[in-house]
């Protein structure tokens, strides 16, 4: 029992104050033994970082809604902000290293994971993967340290699945380009420094600009109310005329295709973010089980919670061995698009399940932000529905099983 705790059990009508946080690290398969000290110092990183900085405040800052760019800027200085994109002056950042990141930022909040799938993930790879050297140089090393926020601009307000078909338009212009269109959920959009701006150019061909969110006629407004990620800003914006340069397009951006090979990186990255929300939820569960008091004795001894913490061990074991094969796989460059979509699919849809599980198991205090669960239940629905919905993902699956086509 740490410091934290009044009681070890309850006293009277006194309720304690439970343990929820201790890492468990089941393991039961042996996937993450033998694991490189390089990426194991990432990963020990990570979970120091959550446990000694964001345990102590996220449960206020999710409930007020703030952006916590203290934190943003943190991820930075512990290196745990570019998801494996190469950067000059810093070491080199295996796949699985930036997987385990993610896993162990997702096991502490949703949204902290998200600010790096956003920054590293998508804004970076955009340009470290599409971009000119010049623009790499000026871009890439300020963002892996934290000073300057991406974003990744694509969804439209009308055009979310169906993305490809967005309506954003960049027109040549004066020898460079003018920007117009509306962009929506968009990570960092009203707080950063610059977004890549996916647009149509007078080709009809998807292309992307690194655009200044300081830039005239640039208008992004955090969306509110939100229920889910609620330690990230997304933001609605407005592109109403906005000029660049020719400079800001980015040259090996040319088709949607591009735009898609960045989406598929990530997608395994999403799966490592639910699998750490699922680690966290299991955990979670287990503690609560063995310290809460009920009929006289834990709940750890009845038979039914038993059952279900094995169930849920079952499932985290599953889901572990499914993603490391699937990194190995793409560590080989030998991961296809389903592969990776299969990835996102299942990874989702257990952390979803295995959420809602645990939140039960606590009953009332189940949906206390003090008692994690709650936090984790409701960020798993924005994780299972961004960088392509559960629908999405069969459609892609199901299409490499059948060989045909069942989007419209």
């Amino acid at each position: 029992m740490s410091q934290h705790s009044k009681s070890p059990v309850a006293l009277g009508t006194q309720e304690p104050e439970y343990d929820l946080w201790e890492p468990i690290d089941p393991d039961v398969a042996g996937v993450f033994r033998g694991l490189s000290a390089d990426d194991l110092a990432y990963r020990d990183r990570a979970r120091e970082f959550v446990q000694n900085e964001v345990r102590p405040v996220i449960a206020g800052i999710w409930d007020r809604a703030e952006y916590p760019l203290d934190l943003a800027k943190r991820l930075g200085d512990l290196d745990l902000l570019r998801d494996g994109i190469e950067v000059p002056g810093f070491p080199e950042q295996s796949l699985l290293a930036a997987s385990l990141t993610m896993m162990e930022l997702s096991r502490g909040d949703g949204s902290i994971a998200t600010i790096v799938g956003v920054q590293g993930g998508l804004a970076m790879r955009s340009i470290a993967e599409c971009g000119s050297d010049e623009q790499r140089q000026r871009w890439l090393e300020p963002m892996a340290r934290g000073v300057e926020l991406g974003a990744f601009a694509l969804t439209e307000p009308t055009h979310g699945s169906d993305s490809v078909s967005l309506e954003t338009r960049a027109e040549a212009r004066d020898g460079g380009y003018v920007i117009t269109g509306h962009k929506k959920w968009i990570g960092s959009g009203s707080v950063g420094s610059i977004a890549v701006v996916w647009a149509r150019g007078d080709d009809g061909q998807v292309q992307g600009f690194i655009v200044p969110q300081d830039s005239p006629g640039y208008r992004g407004t955090t969306i509110e109310g939100k229920m889910s990620l609620r330690a990230i800003w997304q933001a609605h914006i407005e592109l109403d005329g906005v000029s660049v340069p020719a400079s800001a397009k980015l040259p090996g951006a040319r088709s949607f295709k591009d735009t898609a090979r960045v989406l598929q990186a990530t997608r395994l990255g999403v799966a490592w973010g639910a699998l750490g929300q699922a680690t966290a939820v299991y955990e979670t569960a287990v503690h609560y089980a063995k310290q809460r008091v009920q009929f006289g004795r834990p709940l750890a001894a009845s038979q039914i919670v038993q059952a279900r913490l094995a169930e849920m061990l079952s499932q985290l074991t599953s889901l572990q061995t499914l993603l490391m094969q699937l990194t190995r796989a793409e560590e080989r460059d030998e991961l296809s698009g389903p592969g990776a979509s299969l990835g996102k699919y299942t990874a989702t849809r257990t952390a979803r399940a295995m959420a809602a599980n645990a939140r039960d198991l606590l009953g009332g205090n189940g949906i206390l932000l003090e008692n994690r669960v709650a936090r984790h239940f409701a960020d798993i629905e924005a994780l299972h529905t961004y960088e392509g919905t559960e629908t999405v993902q069969a459609l892609i699956i199901g299409r490499d099983i059948t060989g045909v086509s069942a989007f419209a």
